[in-house]
């Protein structure tokens, strides 16, 4: 069995153990599996507290047991990290955290924002139950980076991209199948992150 790629922490209760004190350092080194001996001795931490920690993110499904070892009169648990990365989703704020509808035009930085914190909290819902069901969910992401000669091009390919769309949707979409499913089309434009965006200068 190997961890999952990516988790999304949806509960309140869940992020708060995953931030809170030595606990996110333990996740980042439990990228491989450890013990808790092992794990103290390449943090530098009392051997108690990483016991501590480690039981409080196993209960909350952030670690998972590996095996077992004996050494000498004792069993060492080994445990890892249940991904390799983590996600908080918006809802573990409650109600501050859940977009609203109303966050600005189409071409504002909240609606995009609220748009992409809605999609976080959807997929994941949706991947928790298919994964109970012992099923695939059915998803597909795009990705491309587009050079805009100028404001004018840009403007001009984000309409010929509305139309685009709009087009493929009146063309499949169809309320006259009993057994279809609908599906939610996301679309989001910003400027690529440079070094100095990132960096605050």
């Amino acid at each position: 069995m190997t961890s999952r790629i990516l988790e999304v922490v949806r509960g309140a209760q869940r992020a708060e153990i995953l931030l809170g004190n030595n606990r996110r350092q333990l996740l980042e080194a439990l990228h491989k599996p450890d013990s808790a001996a092992g794990l103290a001795r390449r943090l530098g931490l009392p051997r108690q507290r990483v016991n501590y920690h480690l039981r409080l993110l196993e209960r909350e499904g952030l670690v998972e047991p590996v095996e077992e070892r004996r050494k000498g009169n004792c069993v060492e648990r080994v445990v890892r990290a249940t991904a390799r990365t983590f996600v908080i989703s918006p809802e573990a704020l409650g109600r501050i955290g859940v977009p609203g509808r109303n966050l600005g035009d189409r071409a504002s930085p909240a609606s995009l924002i609220g748009a992409a914190s809605q999609a976080i909290q959807d997929v994941a819902q949706l991947d928790a139950a298919a994964r109970e069901a012992g099923k695939r969910l059915a998803t597909l992401t795009l990705e491309a980076e587009v050079r805009f000669a100028s404001a004018e091009s840009r403007s001009a390919f984000m309409e010929a991209l509305v139309t685009a769309v709009g087009r493929l949707v009146a063309e499949y979409h169809t309320d006259r199948a009993p057994r279809g499913r609908r599906f939610k089309l996301l679309a989001l434009s910003h400027p690529v992150l440079r070094r100095e965006d990132s960096d605050g200068e």
